[in-house]
């Protein structure tokens, strides 16, 4: 028991130095205006923040990151056509592609496929 108390004071004090240590290896970094302002994709920051902005671009994102997610789901297709029954492989293969069919002509007809 004397000995866990021991290791666990140890550990305690290794810790609270490692507190005290790593803000001083670290007071090197100058810190300026630059540096701690957010990178916000060429606009400026320190400007008003109320500028509309385009909701267009994020639903481009979004249906990227959906087909894109869509996509890894139809990688392993081939390398399933041979651990797996055929007819298993067929039913999934046409499911998928029925599905981002789907999704595409429903995004098409949506119009968030035509720049505006």
């Amino acid at each position: 028991m004397n000995l866990m108390m021991m290791f666990i004071t140890f550990v305690f004090i290794i810790m609270i130095m490692i507190n005290f240590i790593i803000p001083m290896m670290n007071m090197h970094k100058i810190i300026n205006r630059e540096k701690n302002s957010p990178f916000e994709c060429g606009f400026d920051p320190f400007s008003s923040s109320r500028v509309s902005f385009s909701i267009h671009f994020f639903s481009v994102s979004l249906m990227f990151l959906i087909f894109d997610i869509e996509i890894t789901l139809i990688m392993p297709l081939p390398i399933m056509k041979s651990l797996i029954l055929m007819k298993t492989w067929m039913t999934y293969s046409i499911m998928m592609m029925i599905l981002l069919l789907i999704g595409l002509m429903m995004e098409w007809k949506e119009g968030s496929m035509e720049w505006k």
